[in-house]
């Protein structure tokens, strides 16, 4: 069996604490394989620390490295696992570059996803996991949890709004995809939605 399943939310959501913890309890059951986007193979976490880590760049320029990243990663890593019948659970994909980068940074959807589409050759996940938090708490969770804040969490609270609002319409216009999560509630209730969830997709396979 194999699946691709993406986690996607805004700053402060959980993603990747939520994923790790709900990859512990699947790894009981399946072959799983974690990563990350932008990163996941050597190429794209070189790319990572331009995009996150370097200083401010144009718009275009950041949509088109996120889909660089995003190409050297599918082949590298998230392909090869799939065809080894493996369950890849992934922190970030496409929907990022749509919300970030198409709506909040009014690129447009529709040019970040042609570009996205390039370099992901059609290869869209099965399953998306939405983790659904404000950007008010999101942002009050940053600070205290003392992550560290990468370029992107140093945005205005507009461009988060935005963020949200972005990842809206795109639940929107592919909700068979999608599954919300309310990320709101104790990370405990959230990891065991989020399971719940996947393990309902993964038997009916």
């Amino acid at each position: 069996m194999s699946a691709f399943i993406t986690f996607e939310g805004p700053e402060g959501s959980g993603k990747t604490t939520i994923l790790q913890a709900v990859a512990d309890k699947l790894q009981k059951r399946f072959d799983i394989v974690m990563t990350r986007e932008p990163g996941g193979v050597k190429t794209g976490e070189q790319i990572r620390e331009l995009l996150l880590d370097g200083e401010a760049m144009d718009e275009r320029t950041e949509a088109l490295l996120f889909a660089a990243s995003r190409r050297e990663h599918l082949v590298g890593k998230v392909i090869p696992a799939l065809e080894n019948g493996k369950i890849v659970l992934c922190d970030r994909y496409i929907d990022s570059s749509l919300a970030y980068q198409g709506y909040a940074r009014g690129i447009g959807v529709p040019e970040v996803k042609a570009i996205n589409e390039f370099a992901i050759d059609n290869m869209y996940p099965d399953l998306t996991i939405y983790l659904d938090v404000s950007v008010e708490v999101g942002r009050q969770r940053i600070i205290q949890n003392q992550r560290t804040q990468n370029r992107l969490d140093l945005e205005g609270v507009n461009f988060h709004e935005k963020v949200v609002e972005g990842y809206k319409k795109i639940i929107h216009n592919e909700a068979e995809r999608f599954i919300i999560i309310d990320a709101e509630k104790s990370i405990e209730a959230v990891v065991e939605d989020t399971y719940n969830s996947i393990i309902k997709y993964l038997e009916k396979l």
